[in-house]
């Protein structure tokens, strides 16, 4: 799909997985709009790419929806990226053996999946609006679950349920949309190079690395925004989580 003059939505933009897809859909001649909290770097970013920034929580219906008019003001949507996410660990029983507060699960829940819903339908009610593109259909929206989703490990039952969740959603959501000609995918990064990674020891980043078979480091988010990329370009990928994570299993801690 030529993004020649169409626009480009990227949730968690500002950082991260996000802002590496931000770039690629820059210059692959995409304006993209940045959806992220108030308090990100998005209004630089921005600024940096050309594009647009939507402050927003994507758990706000209004609010999505107003990025999604934003990002529909640059050109005919085409593209939405849904990287917002959090993953604090949360396990089921905390040191006292008391279970952790219910609040704490579905905060996670609400963020990374209903966040990730929410955007889909705000967004795919814009894209269903445009015109087809030569018949490459009108849109592709991918998502992003982890490698948690399958290998969940200990203190992650919150994270694992909410990424099974977009995968799980992947296929009747390309199906319901295929009526419209777009499409649907889920990537599922494993251990990535995110500022939350990042944030550890030189020590402790290549200790997670080294778990990875090949190649034996942290992937690096470009390889993430070259698979979104890979995407949007292949026409006849549909409804299908695509793992992107070197060939890693997590162990269960």
């Amino acid at each position: 799909m030529d993004l020649t003059g169409a626009s480009a939505l990227v949730t968690g933009g500002a950082s991260g997985l996000g802002l590496a897809t931000a770039r690629r859909l820059t210059a692959a001649g995409a304006t993209v709009t940045i959806v992220d909290l108030a308090s990100s770097a998005g209004a630089e970013i921005a600024a940096e790419l050309e594009g647009r920034f939507a402050p927003a929580d994507v758990t706000d219906p209004e609010a999505v929806a107003a990025a999604v008019d934003t990002a529909s003001e640059t050109g005919p949507l085409r593209v939405v990226v849904n990287c917002a996410g959090i993953a604090p660990p949360a396990k089921v029983l905390d040191r006292d053996g008391e279970p952790s507060p219910l609040a704490d699960f579905e905060r996670i829940v609400r963020v990374n999946l209903i966040g990730t819903y929410n955007v889909t339908a705000q967004a795919s009610k814009a894209i269903a609006r445009t015109d087809d593109v030569d018949g490459a259909g009108r849109g592709v929206i991918v998502n992003t679950a982890s490698v948690a989703a399958f290998d969940g490990q200990i203190g992650q039952p919150a994270y694992s349920a909410s990424k099974g969740g977009v995968h799980a959603m992947t296929l009747p959501l390309a199906r319901e949309l295929a009526r419209y000609g777009i499409r649907v995918l889920t990537i599922a990064p494993g251990i990535m190079e995110t500022p939350m990674l990042m944030g550890l020891s030189q020590a402790a980043q290549d200790s997670l690395g080294q778990q990875v078979p090949y190649p034996s480091r942290l992937g690096r988010p470009d390889e993430y925004a070259r698979l979104v990329m890979s995407i949007v370009d292949n026409d006849y990928l549909n409804g299908e989580t695509i793992r992107l994570d070197g060939a890693i299993r997590m162990a269960p801690k």
